[in-house]
């Protein structure tokens, strides 16, 4: 039953949610010359509340990977060059260094998994040119050119002649195609069971960041409780990992805590700094890897990359994109038939 009864604007594809996935998928689709539109509501979402990290090699040590997911991670990275020229995101930085803690532990991880690395065990220093990243305000921006972006909160949404109808606080939006992009939000009204389900297995994980104007840095800079990485003319302090929680407020101590951990990382006495601290939440599921592909009639979802969301970015947007043209599932493991 259609939600309006007047004429809605339709699309090959309407993406709900302008979050790293949510735009790669959009930006990928364009690409391959699909009408899309995203649905969003504006403001500051969890991938703006990020350093924008494309880091396979830290993220597999620091997380103690299994070989098939660092092989998922090492993907995704491998499609970021070319994502990033074709859509005129910044990707730059290929240094990236651990100090402190049982460093000789993660040598051992990145060996293992096959990063390139180099160890200093007299420094206690691990060091990568594997990893990259982006700057995330740059990067949303640069997706975002050229995609109809409808800033709107979707409602609820029902099957139809075309494929599916959304409502939303502006209006109604039809598509042959619907991608769910939507973080670590609820189910919306008019979800089929199987979308909901997966949706349900979406765990909230806070992050907390600061946004420093000096340049503490010049690369990515990890250790035990923090990072310290370079962000536009100025840096980002990161991150806390907070499961359940779901409130936007920066945690004060939570935020002392992290400062004095990058102190120390950093090896430096601590000294006054003006700090913008921004909490965000994401999503996660049980088995940390995000799920990716068709779980009803014309319905996709991109959902649940943990922390890795702007690395797994444009691989999420290709998988979901070959979904909706019904190429061969390349990304098994990322399939939401795992839970359902």
């Amino acid at each position: 039953m259609p939600l309006f009864n007047s004429p809605e604007p339709s699309f090959d594809v309407v993406v709900i949610g302008a979050g790293a996935l949510g735009l790669c998928a959009a930006a990928e689709l364009r690409r391959r010359g699909r009408r899309v539109a995203v649905v969003d509501p504006g403001g500051v979402n969890a991938s703006a509340v990020a350093a924008g990290m494309i880091a396979p090699a830290m993220e597999c040590a620091i997380d103690d990977l299994s070989p098939e997911a660092a092989q998922v991670l090492r993907r995704a990275r491998d499609l970021w060059p070319a994502f990033a020229e074709a859509t005129g995101v910044r990707l730059y930085g290929d240094l990236a260094e651990w100090r402190g803690g049982d460093v000789a532990e993660l040598a051992a991880r990145m060996k293992a998994l096959g990063f390139q690395h180099q160890y200093d065990a007299d420094s206690a220093r691990l060091t990568t040119h594997e990893d990259a990243k982006v700057d995330p305000p740059q990067a949303l921006k640069a997706l975002a050119q050229g995609l109809t972006v409808i800033k709107a909160r979707a409602l609820r949404m029902a099957p139809d002649a075309l494929g599916w109808q959304v409502e939303t606080t502006t209006g109604a939006v039809r598509a042959e195609h619907l991608i769910l992009a939507t973080g670590a939000d609820p189910s919306l009204e008019g979800l089929p069971p199987e979308a909901r389900t997966a949706v349900a297995r979406i765990t909230p994980i806070r992050g907390q960041i600061g946004l420093v104007k000096e340049r503490l840095v010049d690369h990515v800079v990890r250790g035990p409780g923090a990072y310290v990485a370079p962000m536009g003319e100025g840096s980002v302090i990161g991150a806390t990992m907070e499961p359940g929680e779901r409130s936007v407020t920066p945690d004060a101590m939570r935020c002392d805590a992290l400062l004095a951990a990058a102190w120390k990382v950093l090896g430096q006495a601590p000294r006054p700094l003006t700090i913008d601290w921004r909490a965000g939440v994401r999503g996660t599921t049980p088995d940390g890897l995000p799920m990716a592909g068709q779980v009803a009639s014309g319905l996709y979802v991109a959902l649940g990359p943990r922390r890795n969301g702007w690395l797994l970015g444009p691989l999420i947007g290709a998988v979901v994109a070959d979904a909706t043209e019904g190429r061969p599932v390349a990304e098994l493991t990322l399939h939401p038939s795992r839970f359902l």
